[in-house]
């Protein structure tokens, strides 16, 4: 019996490598039969891996009782995704939409004995957008002009993921990393792989744009009224902490005020990129409003980390509109200010430097996780302790059983390099690197660049400050979208070289 769970569980690691590596291919397959291949692979091996992990779990248990019922589950996924696939080949344009319009819904599902928050609505549009496009490919007959040749951003971003997976095969929290793979990185890694294929016109930008407004404020409305009433919606937690706290942070349709604040951040920094380029008068006015509007939900989830990735997006868009000297007299003025409110005010400053204790609870525990990251690095710094381990590694390392001891490090750079040693921090700190190169580069000159590399910018601060780096599909969205852009511009500068020297012998005779 041992012997056989044994091999299970190799088989389970074999097919979580194979996984990562198939998603690798579908974006940097050497041709178009081989990427759709990869993609197919990937679509059907994801849900068996799956399945696998969470049989012989409770959750589990009424599918695994009542077959008919879990048949005719799996059926009616088929169907969706068929239908979507469908509706895709028909309208290709209405997938960019439909996968930003389901971007930030999250369905609770138990699985691997905890409850998961899963972008379900969204891995049926990556499913049924990856079905489409590849029976395109594989029939001679693409929906989407072809992949862009892979450049460093690709390899890198992908490699990641491929080390990721290899990393996952000695972690002591393997579970957890196989969910990883299967929720976030493949589903997002095809998702890529489509969104970067597409042509990216002012109208679809503005498009993806307007519903993205749209949806943040729908969600401040409904954040507005969670506070009005000091109800929430959703998370136990969050609702438990609100009952012992002097203030009251609402998480509107998200399971974490944080995250939501994050959603906000971004979507506010896209419309401020539009509001510094824009001429029209009613747009800029449209636009002045809805940041008025999310601005307020943006207070009310008392997210510091989500302020701080706005105040870094707008920074940016600043130093690309205005030039980098304006930025900065514009960050030293903030800078200045709230040095002055400390020096003002220092009762209402909790943190004292000389105590850690302080610290660690002005910084609701956080000081004391990065601490905890860092000796864990310090135990093994070549190989780490596996992906996905950084949880389970401290609380063995407090000696605590207690769940709720850590759920990550809140500071992504930590947890890579306590989860993935030297090479896998090394490979992260490439990945940015390169990414805020690719997405920057020419971005002064088009207002939809600018405003990408900015929320980029603030995204990755706030990962700094909270969690999840490649687990939020806002991050692969981004970069699938500016990689796409940069292209574009790139060609036009190219066509644009060409007639130039086209016409320089004609002007000469």
């Amino acid at each position: 019996m041992g012997a056989a769970l044994a091999l299970g569980r190799d088989l389970e690691k074999a097919g979580v490598v194979a996984a990562a590596l198939l998603a690798a291919t579908a974006v940097l397959g050497p041709n178009v039969r081989v990427r759709a291949m990869a993609t197919a692979g990937a679509l059907g091996l994801t849900p068996v891996l799956l399945i696998a992990e969470i049989w012989n779990t409770p959750q589990f248990r009424p599918l695994r009782e009542r077959p008919a019922l879990a048949l005719a589950l799996a059926a009616a996924g088929l169907v969706a995704v068929s239908a979507g696939a469908w509706l895709v080949t028909r309208r290709p344009g209405l997938l960019p939409v439909a996968a930003v319009a389901v971007l930030p819904f999250r369905i609770p599902i138990a699985s691997g004995g905890d409850t998961a928050n899963l972008l379900v609505p969204l891995y049926l549009v990556i499913a049924a957008g990856a079905v489409a496009v590849l029976v395109a490919d594989l029939r001679g007959r693409p929906l989407l002009p072809a992949l862009r040749r892979a450049g460093w951003l690709e390899w890198i971003l992908l490699g990641f993921v491929s080390v990721y997976a290899l990393q996952a095969v000695y972690s002591s929290a393997f579970p957890k990393a196989l969910e990883q793979v299967v929720f976030f990185y493949v589903p997002f890694a095809l998702l890529f792989a489509v969104l970067v294929r597409y042509e990216w016109t002012s109208r679809r930008v503005a498009v993806c744009l307007g519903v993205l407004t749209a949806l943040a404020v729908a969600f401040t409305c409904i954040g507005v009224v969670e506070y009005a009433t000091r109800t929430l919606l959703l998370n136990p937690k969050v609702i438990s902490a609100n009952q012992f706290q002097s203030y009251f942070r609402v998480n509107s349709l998200f399971f974490d005020p944080n995250i939501f604040g994050r959603f906000l951040a971004v979507v506010m920094t896209l419309l401020g990129g539009m509001l510094l380029w824009e001429r029209s008068r009613s747009r800029i006015i449209g636009a002045a409003l809805c940041l008025v509007v999310l601005w307020v939900g943006l207070v009310l989830t008392l997210s510091q980390s989500s302020l701080a990735g706005l105040l870094v997006g707008l920074a940016v868009l600043g130093a690309l509109r205005f030039g980098t000297r304006y930025a900065a007299a514009a960050i030293g003025a903030a800078v200045a200010v709230g040095l002055v409110l400390v020096l003002a005010f220092p009762h209402a400053i909790r943190i004292n430097v000389n105590s850690l204790q302080s610290l660690n609870g002005s910084t609701s525990g956080r000081a004391d996780l990065v601490r905890g990251g860092i000796d864990l690095f310090a135990d093994r710094p070549l190989q780490g302790w596996g992906s996905a381990s950084f949880a389970h590694e401290f609380r063995r390392q407090k000696e605590t059983s207690d769940e709720r001891a850590a759920a990550a490090s809140h500071t992504i750079p930590i947890t890579v390099a306590a989860e993935q040693g030297v090479f896998g921090l090394a490979l992260y700190l490439l990945l940015l690197i390169v990414a805020f190169g690719r997405l920057g580069r020419g971005a002064r000159g088009s207002p939809p660049r600018a405003a990408i590399l900015a929320a980029f910018a603030g995204l990755v601060v706030h990962t700094f400050l909270y969690a999840a780096f490649l687990e939020d599909p806002l991050v692969w969205a981004l970069l699938a979208v500016g990689t796409a852009l940069a292209a574009a511009g790139g060609a036009g500068s190219a066509r644009a070289a060409a007639g130039r020297a086209e016409a320089s012998p004609a002007a000469a005779a």
